[in-house]
């Protein structure tokens, strides 16, 4: 069941007292702000701290609400209690990253204070939205102000002052939506990053957007119209080349340049391609716009006849997926990769892994088992668990390798039966260091302890793009423009990719290294990869140099200094 049959469901009980919701309401209210939020989607994963192209909070958030929804998604239950405590169970399973798991946590704290309670009335919605602050404050081990977490803490500040004023929810969600709006101009006055990038908080924008969509639905306003994002063309002419994800019934890429004409409404004419199909970028440049999307066969030639009643087209270009996917060689079932038998007794590793090429490095160093997921894919809660659920042994060691989906991690370890340790691996390399320890047949306490001590060994660089202008750690960054961070900070910006490698080396100490492995994505081609990989051996000669096909998307290269 999508989304929009979701919210139709949902909606056919409307509510007729916000003074006193039952859990049918309840349920209303959330498919409300899922259809919110996921209409605003693109616009919270523009919400990058650094300027790459990996934005995927607002996605996360949308796919732990969906989570949330599904698990009542066919229930008739009207008591509030026993509703919202599915709607966090729903969640808690479906998490995704740090805004995912926080979003869960909100979501639980929300239900323990309703338990078996039928009905709310607004002295409970407050003392849910304080146990909500709680629970989510509680299940972070440093929290950050500045975050999602201040931007719940001011909502149930405000919500305990409104219901000094008014009974009505319907008024106190109107009074905690504006507060949370003006929580989240402040983040950037509270966590010097984001005042740096230029952005505010992309998690608290995205909580912010949840009430919202409550509101909205309440008032009878529309919950369609999203705030559009248009990137540069350099950029979007890039992502393009690295957009594998099929959606069911999208068979064909639609790519239009056009000139519009004066009267050419960008955010009503994205409105309209939300209805006639998916991964749905706009590029604007000289100007010019492009458009992007995946539609399904039978309107394959809707977008054209669209955009050429709005403007002048210069370049049309449309792509049988199916075919693209095919004879660029990328699979939709990947090969089988051949993991790392394991013994009852014996230590596991799950390790996750951003591409192919990573996944079976992992799993020849011994992964017992590996999950897709990295940057604009991180695994769920339940896609974690159900990875190692039938291991025959109760001995686990988790590899997030990436710092987006260490929560989510624990969240699958503290939801087991088993003994499951996670090792906070942030990037490739650090999982790769940290799984050369691994002692099958080893005590377990030590094995965790030595990958622990791995993840020092390992320094890691990331080389990217940039998606938009940025003044960030000193460093001037241009749309388009080739970037490299070094262990999660931003270091170099410059007009090629070689430039961005050798600053990035020339700042990692590497003389106190003796090995650089590359590790190639799947946006960069042959040549380009031995073009650089000879620069680096010409201009680090002392150093051992390895590369190895990655497959990871967006990032030209990881590379891991040792």
């Amino acid at each position: 069941m999508d989304n929009n049959t979701h919210f139709q469901s949902a909606t056919e009980k409307q509510i007729k007292d916000t003074r006193n919701i039952d859990g049918q309401d309840l349920k209303t209210l959330i498919a409300a702000a899922l259809a919110w939020l996921k209409a605003n989607q693109q616009y919270v994963n523009s919400l990058n701290v650094f300027p790459v192209p990996d934005g995927d909070t607002g996605t996360n958030m949308v796919l732990t609400l969906q989570a949330a929804l599904n698990e009542i998604a066919g229930t008739q239950e009207t008591n509030i209690g026993k509703i919202a405590h599915q709607i966090a169970q729903g969640a808690l399973m479906g998490a995704r990253g740090n805004s995912g798991v926080i979003l869960s946590q909100l979501l639980r704290g929300f239900a323990r204070t309703l338990d078996n309670y039928e009905t709310m009335n607004a002295q409970m919605l407050v003392e849910s939205l304080n146990e909500a602050r709680t629970t989510a404050y509680k299940g972070v081990v440093r929290p950050v102000e500045g975050t999602i977490l201040t931007v719940a803490k001011d909502i149930s500040i405000e919500a305990s002052q409104a219901v000094l004023e008014t009974d009505d929810m319907l008024i106190i969600l109107e009074k905690i939506t504006q507060a949370g709006e003006e929580s989240v101009k402040r983040t950037p006055d509270l966590l010097p990053i984001l005042k740096q990038a230029n952005v505010v908080d992309a998690g608290g924008k995205g909580l912010v957007f949840i009430l919202e969509g409550m509101l909205r639905f309440l008032k009878g306003m529309p919950l369609d119209m999203p705030q559009t994002v248009v990137q540069p063309l350099s950029v979007l002419a890039q992502t393009e080349e690295v957009m594998e994800t099929i959606e069911p019934g999208q068979d064909y890429e639609v790519v239009i340049d056009f000139k519009p004409m004066d009267t050419f409404d960008l955010d009503r004419f994205y409105n309209r391609l939300t209805e006639i199909g998916t991964s749905i970028q706009m590029g604007e440049g000289d100007g010019m716009y492009r458009m992007h999307i995946h539609v399904p066969t039978e309107k394959r030639y809707e977008p054209i006849d669209y955009v050429m009643s709005l403007g002048t087209i210069t370049r049309v270009q449309i792509e049988n997926l199916i075919e693209q996917m095919n004879s660029s060689g990328k699979k939709l079932t990947p090969p089988e990769i051949n993991l790392a038998p394991v013994e009852e007794g014996q230590i596991a590793v799950v390790a996750v892994s951003p591409g192919l090429g990573l996944s079976r490095i992992f799993a020849s160093l011994g992964a017992a088992a590996i999950v897709e997921g990295g940057q604009t894919m991180n695994p769920s809660t339940e896609e974690i668990l159900k990875s190692f659920k039938d291991l025959p042994t109760d001995k686990v060691i988790i590899l997030p390798n990436n710092k987006n989906i260490i929560m989510t991690a624990q969240t699958a370890a503290s939801a087991s039966d088993k003994q499951v340790a996670v090792i906070p691996s942030r990037s490739i390399p650090q999982g790769l260091s940290a799984i050369l320890h691994l002692i099958p047949d080893g005590n377990f306490d030590q094995v965790v302890k030595n990958m622990n001590n791995a993840l020092k060994d390992v320094s890691t660089g990331e080389i990217t793009y940039a998606t938009r202008d940025a003044v960030i750690n000193g460093v001037q960054v241009k749309e388009g423009s080739f970037i490299a961070m070094l262990d999660g900070k931003l270091v170099e910006a410059t007009d090629t990719l070689e430039k961005a490698c050798l600053g990035m080396l020339s700042q990692a100490n590497i003389e106190d290294k003796e090995r650089i492995t590359l590790f190639y994505g799947n946006n960069i081609n042959g040549n380009d990869v031995d073009q650089i990989t000879n620069l680096i051996k010409s201009q680090y000669p002392e150093h051992e140099i390895e590369l190895h096909e990655g497959g990871q998307p967006y990032y030209h290269f990881i590379i891991a200094l040792e």
